[in-house]
């Protein structure tokens, strides 16, 4: 957002601003995401003023990322029929979130403002725990918030290395979300992990399979 360049009174094109954040971040990722590590957002900024040179470092970071949390919010958009879904499910399950995310009061503004967070008994965001999944770290986190163990969870995400593979290696069960993946056959076939235990195209598909794992349950 070239507010931010008016914020730092840079003179620069923000193409430029975008194209040094993405090098301060590529320098940064080494010791801190490809090790499982979260970066804030507030660190990526501290990080590109005072590569600027700029004054006020901390002060900047604030302020840039206001701006960029803010724009994120603008942006998203959440499917109408999830809150229903989580409404439903939490009358008789307890319901957690376990996000990978740089800037956690900004996570829980999004679940407030969409009317999700109701509904849940745990929230756990990477940048809190200052680990991102999949490592184990924040899956026992989860489980803790829940105040359940982890052969005790079915966990829901869309990703199969940091959802699937990182509850999987954890001890839960899992289900795959595949609304936003282009080729899940092909992205499967490729990927080296654990299989999903279970497979969905959405999250309201979730209740159904709750109650048939609930009936097999029953039966044995």
């Amino acid at each position: 957002h070239e507010h931010a360049l008016r914020v730092a009174g840079l003179e620069m094109a923000f193409g430029d601003f975008v194209d040094l954040q993405r090098e301060v971040d590529r320098s940064l990722r080494a010791e801190t995401i490809d090790l499982g590590i979260e970066l804030p957002t507030l660190r990526r900024f501290a990080a590109l003023a005072e590569r600027l040179g700029l004054e006020d470092a901390s002060e900047l970071a604030q302020s840039w990322t206001s701006i960029h949390m803010a724009s994120i919010r603008e942006a998203l958009t959440v499917p109408a029929h999830h809150e229903s879904v989580l409404a439903a499910l939490a009358i008789d399950h307890r319901l957690g979130l376990c996000s990978n995310f740089s800037h956690a009061e900004t996570a829980r503004e999004i679940l407030d403002d969409s009317g999700l967070g109701r509904h849940l008994t745990g929230v756990v965001v990477s940048e809190e725990v200052g680990l991102r999944k999949p490592r184990s770290e924040i899956f026992a986190a989860a489980a803790e918030s829940l105040g359940l163990t982890s052969e005790e969870i079915l966990h829901v995400g869309d990703s199969l290395r940091a959802d699937v593979a990182g509850a999987a290696t954890s001890g839960m069960q899992t289900v795959w979300l595949t609304r936003r993946v282009r080729d899940p056959e092909a992205e499967l076939a490729d990927f080296d992990g654990p299989a999903p235990d279970f497979a969905l195209e959405d999250l309201m598909d979730l209740p159904v399979l709750l109650a048939r794992l609930a009936g097999v349950e029953g039966r044995s």
